[in-house]
């Protein structure tokens, strides 16, 4: 299992640079396990165990209105790293993180992870990295909640997902009730605006799988006066 670990290790720039002996030690320290889709890998509030990477899959990232719906901070596939922040603040997990499909996960304690930050000071320096593009994420987010319409997050939304697959057709990840939260907005509101969409000649819409048919049209709905 550590030679697995080791490969997950060394797939991700930031532990990557690391002498050969230290991330063998990591290794074999972490703690690997499989989750199943809407698996709990640790919820808001709990005691920070340690820096969790993933190592296959998807999870999902987010925070829970007080009436209870969730919001989706991010999602991280693999490889990658979560629960970076309390690792070294201190502080409790401030949000939950669960499987979105069939996930491995690692976790590397705190005090074991804390040992090698000492030992490679790069390795603390890179994680500063991390934390810059995580705040920049949330203030994205936060920017788009307050500021863009639905139809605007909407549209963000299914130009990035172009862009992840690399082309104009792509198939949703998620369902109407999943992308509502991620946008902080409810099922019918998705539902009606991809249909508006689709209605406006922007996209072709069956079931799950999306064609951008006007990008300019769907990129000046996208655009957000601040």
């Amino acid at each position: 299992m550590s030679a697995a670990n080791q490969d997950t290790l060394s797939a991700i720039d930031l532990f990557a640079g690391l002498p050969a002996p230290e991330l063998a030690h990591l290794a074999k320290l972490a703690i690997r396990r499989q989750y199943d889709p809407k698996e709990t890998l640790f919820e808001e509030g709990e005691t920070c165990q340690g820096i969790w990477i993933i190592a296959s899959g998807v999870v999902r990232i987010y925070k829970l209105t007080p009436g209870g719906r969730q919001v989706v901070l991010a999602m991280q596939p693999a490889p990658g790293t979560v629960a970076e922040v309390p690792v070294f603040d201190g502080g409790p997990y401030p949000a939950t993180v669960i499987a979105q499909e069939p996930s491995e996960a690692m976790l590397i304690l705190k005090e074991d992870f804390l040992a090698a930050c000492r030992r490679n000071p790069e390795l603390g320096l890179r994680f500063l990295r991390v934390f810059g593009a995580r705040l920049r994420q949330l203030v994205g987010l936060v920017e788009r909640i307050t500021f863009g319409s639905v139809r605007q997050r909407l549209a963000t939304m299914l130009l990035e997902s172009a862009a992840a697959a690399g082309g104009a057709e792509f198939t949703l990840a998620d369902t109407h009730e999943e992308i509502a939260n991620q946008l902080g907005t409810v099922r019918e509101v998705v539902s009606r605006n991809l249909g508006r969409f689709q209605g406006e000649g922007l996209i072709r819409l069956q079931r799950r799988e999306v064609a951008i048919l006007d990008r300019a049209g769907l990129e000046m709905e996208a655009a957000t006066n601040l």
